[in-house]
Formats: structure tokens, sequence, C-alpha cells
């Protein structure tokens, strides 16, 4: 069997092509139809309608409904809408007391202050605003201050004695209930 050249050609089943038409003829059905529709650019161009037609026919801005709003853009980021703020859930007071403990500033600050060194009068007023809310905190938690505790010593002989008595009088009601 012969190998047979596949053709471009359709045959008599095949698309029909346009008859080819005379030079003369192409040019004139190619040209478009000139002076349809309003020249390019029109509504961008208003001092050229303007000039165009002096007679007041031509085109105001406040008419013509294809020009936008005149307000001016800013060009720039304004902070007037504040910007979602991730929301962290609330810490209790204990949690807020550990935190605070834990600030390597405050613990840095302090030992400085142990060591005897003069702190800047910022860090001063820092440290004393987080050592305020330490202390808000632990009033609110009921938790007391080792060092604030006041040390119950008794100032004489007379008060140990007395104390002494007191505890013994406490033992002898407990020995016989």
């Amino acid at each position: 069997m012969t190998r047979i050249k596949k053709t471009r050609k359709g045959g008599e089943n095949g698309p029909k092509r346009k008859p080819k038409l005379k030079k003369s003829e192409e040019v004139a059905s190619s040209k478009r139809k000139r002076d349809s529709g309003n020249k390019a650019g029109s509504r961008h161009n208003e001092g050229m309608l303007n000039q165009a037609s002096p007679s007041g026919s031509g085109r105001k801005s406040s008419n013509d409904p294809r020009h936008g709003s005149k307000k001016p853009v800013a060009l720039t980021l304004t902070d007037s809408k504040p910007q979602a703020k991730v929301k962290q859930p609330k810490l209790s007071d204990e949690q807020k007391l550990l935190a605070l403990e834990e600030d390597p500033r405050l613990n840095n600050l302090l030992d400085m202050l142990e060591e005897g060194r003069d702190l800047s009068a910022e860090d001063q007023s820092w440290l004393d605003k987080q050592l305020s809310k330490i202390e808000a905190l632990m009033e609110k938690l009921g938790i007391a201050d080792i060092d604030e505790a006041p040390a119950s010593r008794p100032s004489s002989d007379d008060d140990l004695l007395e104390k002494f008595e007191s505890g013994a009088e406490l033992l002898k009601d407990y020995q016989q209930d």
C-alpha cells in the first residue's frame, strides 16, 4: 500500500474561501468610516473641547457624568483607622505577678541596687512603678511579703515570761479536754 500525503485542501466538503478581489475593490472595502464618535481622549482634554466650541455648547465639567469626584485622595496612610489588635487571653492575677517578677530588666535593676550602684532617673521611676504594681497584686492576692512582716520580738524579759506563761495555760487547757 502506498503512502498518501495529507493535504490542507478540504476538497468538495471543506470550507470555501472568499473569492479574491481586485486591488481597487480591496482598498475601498478596507477603509474605515470616518467621523463616527468623539475624538480619542476627548473627556480628558477639556481645554480642547472649550476651544473647539466657543459658543458655549461644549461640555462643562460639572455636567459631565463621566468625571468622578473632585475630592482629593490622600496618598499616604493615616492612623485614623485603628488597626485590629490581636486579643490575648486575660491573665489571672497570679500570672501577672509571675510575669512581673520574671522580668529580666527588673531583675537587672534590683541586682544593681543590691550592688550599690546608682540608677538613672528613668530607670528608678520604672523600677518604682513595677514594684508598686507587684505590691498591689500581692495585696490583692493576700500574699504577705516576708521582709515586710514585723518580727514580733519581745522587748524585755518580762514580755518573754508573759508569753511563756500564757502558753503554759493553753497547754493545761488542752490536756484537761
